[in-house]
């Protein structure tokens, strides 16, 4: 067993709570630019008075709408500046915010909002509207719904009107570090998401940690950021609340706007999960392709790993030097201009990304920080930093945690940032906090200097190269009720997408073959092929994503030419998959549904 801690480097006293920061800074330096709103193709100042002030009155309408301190309030919504606005609103008021996924389906919402037990609900579209009209009838704990497009926040704005700026004063400072700030709900192998306590604590305590402690490098004054994450993750949310905190300029963007986006706001660190430099990378390739410059695209790109790679052995030779300042003006200050030009740093969780990559950006002057947690340790757990970088590593433990590896590998985690429990779900709190340290599921191995390595998954919950966790149970579940499918698994662990096995039953095959005129002797490896028994299993598939997020929906499939079995050893007696020995015999057919 081995054990590295860090002390915390900042205390965060028991009365504390996500409102202080905004507030004493819009009291003490009410000029201060602290986010930047898209207005347009151009960007917007906000001063520290103006967001404490806007978020003091979205506040009083939410108390004069009958939201009481502890109540919880949905947001259904993409990345925007009024999800901030709505957070620090919710917070102000005394009230608990949930985050809901903008893809989320109806069935998903309803499992959230329900178990949460949310009174109000902000939806962003109409479609979110839509989705969550579907499903009201069966919340009945849910009082009021309002659409973040078509006017809601101005509207609970309105209602406010006779609250009093001392009401809100002693609202907000009812709530104390310990209290449940959000429930972010999370996948669980059981297949409904549980909702994760996130207590004012552990936001205060680990953002400030992360950002003075940790990063410190990089939240310097004039520090700024986009976020484009969903907010709804964890990650993005911690970042949110540490940006708030720090004094560091914020603005908000998706993916779509992306682009255009950074040349324009000029961020001086990014947040990303790995899909997002992957897109880099192979996008600017693909256009050096397009050119004819790929040859010289790949040669750049392999300095800069040497480049990178010489940098933790000594420093690179007066050869490579010439080389990389070559490089420099040809492709990669093009690269760095991409993303605004002034980036040097960018942090990078939700899953692991390749030492390849990581030393490519270096190589071409943005460092990436890798770093490891989950939602359950709100975000966080450990970091590389700017002068304790490893690639190949997560990092060490961020200020104020302990990691340690338990017997069997397993990753261990105590400290500010652990949740409080899960929300009505005593027996999985007691499970997964057992004396005193959260069980991650996932195995890992600490070096001397307390720099962590995963090495694997003890729980079955896949997270894809965007960063998106997937329990590959409920779509699992609901393929094999169809009447021709006998097994399957999901896969898509660090992949770009979702993808699955599946398997034929051979009785259930017989009557469908003599329904549809088929012959008796057809094999099941020549019916997996057959075009009626495809468009079977495509209807299947269709079915169980129609109860998930895009980004979960499995997106390919392969029908393979035999069942899994005990006697082939891809069973247990209890007739439970093993995942791991299909995904080992079956690894061809996996890595066919990524490459073809």
């Amino acid at each position: 067993m081995r054990e590295f801690s860090v002390p915390a480097m900042v205390e965060v006293p028991d009365s504390a709570n996500l409102t202080d920061a905004p507030f004493t800074r819009a009291a003490e330096e009410p000029g201060r630019i602290v986010l930047r709103r898209r207005s347009g193709s151009a960007w917007s100042a906000v001063t520290a008075a103006e967001f404490a002030a806007e978020a003091a009155a979205v506040a009083k309408g939410l108390v004069a709408a009958g939201v009481e301190p502890g109540d919880r309030v949905a947001l259904l919504s993409r990345t925007r500046y009024e999800w901030t606005l709505l957070d620090y609103a919710i917070w102000t008021a005394g009230a608990v915010a949930v985050p809901i996924y903008e893809t989320s389906s109806a069935e998903q919402i309803e499992w959230i909002t329900g178990d949460s037990g949310a009174k109000a609900l902000f939806a962003e579209t109409d479609a979110h509207l839509a989705l969550v009209a579907q499903v009201r009838d069966r919340l009945p704990g849910l009082a009021h719904v309002w659409g973040i497009d078509a006017g809601g926040v101005a509207e609970v704005t309105g209602l406010g009107k006779d609250v009093t700026d001392a009401a809100i004063s002693e609202r907000r400072r009812s709530r104390t570090a310990a209290d449940v700030a959000t429930l972010v709900y999370t996948s669980g192998t059981t297949g409904r998401p549980k909702g994760c306590e996130i207590t004012h604590g552990n936001l205060v305590r680990t953002a400030r940690n992360a950002v003075q402690g940790a990063i410190s490098e990089i939240a310097v004054d004039g520090s700024s950021t986009l976020l484009f994450l969903p907010l709804a993750h964890v990650f993005a949310r911690l970042i949110e609340v540490a940006t708030i905190e720090g004094g560091i300029v914020l603005g908000h963007s998706d993916i779509p706007s992306l682009l255009p986006d950074l040349a324009s706001f000029r961020p001086t660190f990014l947040l990303a999960v790995p899909r997002v430099f992957e897109k880099v990378y192979n996008g600017a390739e693909q256009k050096a392709d397009a050119d004819g410059k790929g040859k010289i695209f790949r040669t750049a790109a392999d300095t800069a790993i040497a480049y990178s790679r010489a940098l933790d052995s000594g420093g690179p030779g007066l050869g490579l030097k010439l080389k990389h300042k070559a490089f420099d003006v040809l492709v990669y200050g093009k690269l760095r201009a991409a993303v605004g030009g002034r980036v040097e740093y960018a942090v990078s969780g939700g899953a692991a990304l390749g030492e390849r990559l990581g030393h490519f950006f270096r190589g071409v002057g943005i460092t990436i920080l890798e770093g490891y947690g989950l939602t359950e340790t709100t975000a966080p757990a450990t970091v590389n930093r700017p002068t304790a970088i490893r690639i190949g590593t997560v990092g060490k433990p961020i200020p104020g945690v302990d990691v340690r590896i338990a017997e069997d590998g397993e990753v261990l985690v105590r400290g500010v940032n652990v949740l409080r429990g899960y929300w009505n779900n005593e027996a999985a709190t007691k499970e997964a906090l057992e004396d005193g340290w959260f069980h991650t599921g996932d195995l890992g191995a600490l070096d001397a200097d307390g720099f962590l390595k995963i090495t694997g998954r003890k729980k079955e919950i896949l997270v894809t190269a965007a960063g998106k966790n997937v329990a590959p149970a409920p779509l699992e579940d609901r393929l094999r009720a169809h009447p021709l499918i006998s097994q399957c698994l999901v896969v898509g662990d660090g992949r770009k997408f979702i993808s699955a096995l599946v398997t034929l039953d051979e009785e259930a095959l017989g009557p469908w073959k003599e329904r549809h005129g088929k012959p008796a002797a057809m094999s099941v490896d020549e019916l997996r092929r057959d075009p009626d028994i495809v468009a079977e299993i495509d209807g299947a598939v269709a079915a169980a994503n129609s109860s998930v997020s895009h980004a979960e929906a499995i997106k390919k499939y392969v029908i393979l030419g035999v069942d899994f079995t005990e006697e082939a050893g891809h069973m247990t007696p209890s007739l439970k998959v093993k995942r791991n020995v299909v995904m080992k015999d079956f690894a061809d057919e996996i890595e066919s549904l990524y490459t073809a």
